[in-house]
């Protein structure tokens, strides 16, 4: 068995999965909407740049969260926005469960 034949065989299966094909759809649907593209490319801007900051180590201020979390709400009141970002929240739990489930693989090696 050739194991990276196994990891292409499975990243079409997640390719072909319901919650990749629904996160797809949803992902066209904004790239056609010029402005929940902006919307939905500004958030994930500040996003990374609050997260790059906090894996420095740096605290960001207690407004930037808030900035945040305002953001989210805003672009959550975009029907399409939401339908992505939960779909991404369902592929998201799919790729934890194959992590795991790699992990667990590697338990006797530890024993």
């Amino acid at each position: 068995m050739n194991v990276h034949d196994k990891a292409h065989e499975l990243a079409r299966a997640i390719q072909e999965s319901s919650e990749f094909q629904q996160a797809k759809q949803a992902a066209e649907v904004i790239n056609a909407d010029p402005d929940s593209k902006r919307m939905l490319d500004d958030f994930r801007k500040h996003q990374l740049e609050l997260q790059s900051r906090m894996m420095s180590g740096e605290t960001p201020p207690k407004e930037e969260m808030e900035k945040a979390e305002k953001l989210y709400e805003v672009i959550s009141l975009n029907l399409n926005i939401r339908r992505l970002m939960e779909a991404e929240k369902r592929l998201t739990v799919v790729f934890e469960d194959v992590q795991k489930i790699l992990g667990e693989s590697l338990q006797d090696l530890y024993k």
